[in-house]
């Protein structure tokens, strides 16, 4: 590197230049550390024996070579081998180290998880390539990516078996649906089969309308904790909003965001309410639902709650509402101006004062009333019907005056950002595998545990590739190069 800087190649090269070619260069440097590092820390030979978790003591003694793929490039490890006639042999060395079975390392397949779960494979397989030293191809990316995803559930279990964490005195859990284009063989086989008995009018591409069972749903579920805000109706009106000085706004605290592909919606929500009560274990907090208005995830909701023992007040979220009042009134005022404006707030208002089942007769009257045509009729008595059926959660007089928070904004974000904005790549047709492992990734990423995820990955690849492989889950000490007397007599088997 100092002959290098001295000489006249770098002489002759712009500060850009100087740069890439001083990190290609510091790439193999810290690779030659590493090689240094591990050839000193000596092959791994133990004073006591070896015997495996079968019972069976390694008696027959070699040395193997093996490499490991680095961030900085690869590497070489010399480590003995402890074994004897049928059975595997055992490598205190690679315990010692934590080495993962197959030769990319840990901390690579960290890199590789970090940059999968931001963009495509493809993407993560250039920028790879181009900041660090690791020789890797893109069907590696995909494997490690799984991997590095596969003990998700496992630590927020244990993270449920710890105290429970503050926060503001509501409680929130809400869930949404995604879809995401999957391959044929991993469809759900109702949606499998509803494609496969659909017509095609192109071979190369799908038209409108073909995509329709192409995706699975992906739940997603999120879970927080909030201030309450206690608010007026007329408040929430925008008119009134402009003569208003409005609050600050609090915050989610301790957000949880999170989605599966794998898991039937049950399944995610049951687990939103083990990590709702690992919030409030001892029921002290207002518990809310934040919801779109979908009716199975409003019966599982009450189910899971009834079953558990639980008060929970489920909300319909406003927006949904608001879109429906825009959809009927321009049945009624077809022209954009002043008077739908008023419509559509005066008919809000009445809702955020805990009217809406009589507002959604008075729209069928009226339509009644103007002899609308069938379809511009569909449309009123589409907003009147979620309205009407929806009444017992759209109370929102009552959820104002207890500061609850009455729009689903959190939710609606977790979809876009963990799966529209990475699952939806134009022509992407996820393996359901892959799929999850990439949306388990951008969950703890979004929900800020990935580094204490990664700590306990690392811990379950030790236990689960080194530790029970030996005696009582006991790996015999490693003695230094010093002390190794035998270190002569091995030979070097590849």
């Amino acid at each position: 590197m100092i002959d290098f800087l001295k000489g006249e190649e770098a002489a002759a090269m712009t500060e850009s230049e100087l740069e890439r070619a001083i990190g290609k260069r510091g790439l193999e440097m810290m690779r030659i550390f590493m090689q240094e590092h591990i050839d000193g820390r000596g092959p791994g030979l133990c004073e006591e024996e070896v015997r495996g978790a079968d019972g069976v003591e390694r008696t027959h003694v070699r040395l193997q070579k093996r490499e490991i793929e680095t961030v900085f490039g690869s590497v070489e490890e010399n480590r003995v081998g402890y074994g004897f006639a049928g059975v595997d042999s055992l490598h205190p060395l690679d315990a010692e180290f934590n080495l993962p079975r197959e030769r990319y390392s840990l901390e690579l397949r960290r890199r590789v998880a970090l940059e999968a779960a931001a963009s495509s494979f493809e993407e993560a397989l250039e920028t790879i390539r181009g900041v660090t030293g690791a020789h890797i191809e893109k069907r590696q990316i995909e494997e490690l990516t799984v991997r590095a995803a596969q003990d998700f559930d496992a630590f927020y279990r244990l993270r449920r078996t710890e105290a429970g964490l503050p926060g503001g005195p509501i409680l929130v859990i809400s869930a949404d649906g995604k879809g995401v284009v999957m391959r044929p063989e991993d469809l759900r086989e109702h949606t499998r089969k509803a494609a496969e008995a659909g017509t095609r009018k192109m071979d190369t591409r799908l038209s409108k309308g073909e995509k329709k069972n192409r995706k699975r749903m992906a739940t997603v579920a999120a879970v927080y904790t909030i201030a309450p805000l206690v608010r007026r109706p007329e408040e929430l009106i925008a008119k009134n909003r402009l003569h208003t000085a409005e609050l600050p706004r609090p915050r989610p605290e301790r957000k949880r965001v999170w989605a599966s592909l794998e898991k039937e919606p049950e399944e995610v929500i049951r687990e939103a309410f083990e990590e709702a009560r690992h919030r409030d274990p001892s029921g002290e907090k207002t518990w809310v639902a934040l919801v779109d208005g979908n009716r199975d995830q409003i019966r599982i909701l009450e189910k899971t709650a009834k079953k558990n023992g639980l008060h929970l007040t489920i909300i319909c979220d406003l927006i949904h509402v608001i879109e429906y009042l825009w959809k009927a009134g321009r049945v009624f005022h077809s022209e954009s101006g002043p008077e739908l404006e008023s419509w559509v707030e005066d008919r809000l208002l009445k809702i955020l004062e805990g009217k809406a089942g009589l507002m959604a007769g008075g729209m069928r009257r009226s339509a009644t009333r103007r002899k609308l045509s069938a379809e511009d009729r569909k449309t009123v008595d589409t907003c009147a019907g979620y309205l009407h059926g929806h009444a017992p959660y759209l109370r929102y007089d009552r959820y104002l005056a207890q500061g609850l928070p009455v729009a689903t904004g959190v939710i609606e974000g977790a979809c876009r950002h963990l799966v529209k904005d990475r699952m939806d790549v134009t022509g992407a047709r996820w393996s359901l595998t892959g799929a999850e492992a990439v949306l388990r990734l951008r969950a703890l990423k979004s929900s800020h545990d990935f580094e204490e995820y990664w700590t306990f990955h690392e811990a379950c690849e030790h236990e689960k590739n080194h530790k029970n492989l030996y005696a009582g889950g006991r790996i015999p000490a490693v003695i230094s190069p010093k002390q190794n007397p035998k270190r002569g007599h091995l030979k070097v088997i590849k």
